[in-house]
């Protein structure tokens, strides 16, 4: 079965005289029987012509129905759907992502993750932006947290809305930083072009930010876009704890050691010291009472720049209510951030029930 074809109901399969798509949808799996059938649910009403996309997912040696999923999905999909199986020796997201590009037919690579929730007007989204920027060879897409009204939930997702905000920000101002993998499209031959993950499959993380840096060096000024379409937002689901959380956050800081960017490792330096150094102005009026005019005058800008930043971001994810979580977050993000940077440095997490050293 592995790189078998399925096809679904008026797909048509690779029959000879088709036009290819204009989308390839890559989507690496591992254990997402429960999820799967919610995002082939929202892929089946996409507005784009189901002629105009297909879908490939790899399966990451799961050990739940994900593939038996995949192939009942096909019988009825009213797009091309294929399953992509690794084979032994070979895991990890990039090489289920490598493997599933290398049956696509489009021009245009598009990604998301299984448990993700795409709206019907996404890949529209993404077809209208290409088609007014031609040059465009790498999009970053907006991706939102959900999850209950909890203070917990409010953090982590103010502090994910920044992240986005920021990477889109750094996009405009042509010097990208960060994107994430949930929401993200490239040009096959720019992928091509810049050697795709040839350099970087040594490092478990870092599938879309080193290929952003690479497109964004190789290719001239308005390459790299970032979608600002609300039709295109891409919704996940936050992690359920504390402890789920600082795992993904370690397994993101992994890659931050083999970043080539000079604009990312200079920001990141910027947004730690920042942070550090705020916390550190706490425990300084804590000691000498007199500092605490200037560590009052630091916060006050910290927090009002923040806000100033965060307005717009949440207004277009429609998340404004969480601007109330700022200021605990703002306290407990200096230790969080070096504890994370330091875990991450170290490397060394377990991710979907493996150990990635």
């Amino acid at each position: 079965m592995a790189g078998s074809p399925l096809r679904g109901r008026g797909a048509g399969g690779e029959v000879a005289g088709t036009a290819p798509p204009q989308f390839s949808i890559l989507i690496a799996a591992r254990n997402e029987a429960a999820n799967l059938p919610q995002l082939l649910a929202d892929l089946q009403a996409q507005t784009l012509p189901a002629s105009q996309f297909e879908v490939l997912i790899a399966d990451d040696h799961s050990t739940d129905a994900t593939a038996a999923l995949v192939q009942a999905a096909a019988a009825t999909s009213a797009f091309f759907l294929r399953l992509v199986q690794l084979p032994a020796g070979q895991t990890g997201k990039k090489a289920a992502l490598a493997a599933a590009l290398a049956r696509a037919r489009a021009p245009w690579l598009v990604c998301t993750d299984a448990d993700c929730r795409l709206g019907s007007g996404w890949l529209a989204a993404y077809a209208r932006l290409i088609a007014r920027h031609p040059e465009t060879q790498f999009v970053s897409g907006p991706v939102l947290l959900t999850g209950p009204e909890t203070p917990l939930h409010y953090l982590m997702g103010l502090e994910f809305a920044g992240l986005i905000g920021v990477g889109a920000a750094c996009i405009r101002r042509e010097r990208p930083t960060m994107c994430n993998g949930a929401n993200l499209a490239y040009c096959r031959a720019a992928f091509e072009a810049v050697g795709g993950y040839a350099d970087n499959t040594h490092v478990a993380s870092g599938d879309d930010e080193f290929l952003l840096h690479k497109i964004h060096a190789r290719y001239p000024a308005g390459s790299v876009r970032f979608l600002a379409d609300a039709a295109a937002i891409v919704r996940t689901a936050a992690p359920h704890s504390i402890a789920e959380l600082l795992r993904q956050r370690v397994r993101w800081a992994s890659k931050w050691k083999h970043y080539q960017s000079a604009a990312s490792r200079q920001l990141a330096l910027l947004v730690l010291g920042a942070n550090l150094a705020l916390a550190a102005g706490l425990v300084a009026g804590i000691i000498w009472p007199a500092l605490w005019p200037w560590v009052a005058a630091a916060w006050t800008l910290k927090l009002g720049a923040d806000a100033w930043f965060l307005w717009p971001a949440l207004g277009f994810f429609g998340r404004r209510r969480w601007l109330w979580a700022m200021l605990p977050l703002q306290l407990l993000y200096g230790p969080y951030a070096l504890a994370v940077g330091l875990a991450g440095w170290r490397g060394g997490y377990k991710w979907k029930g493996r150990r990635v050293s």
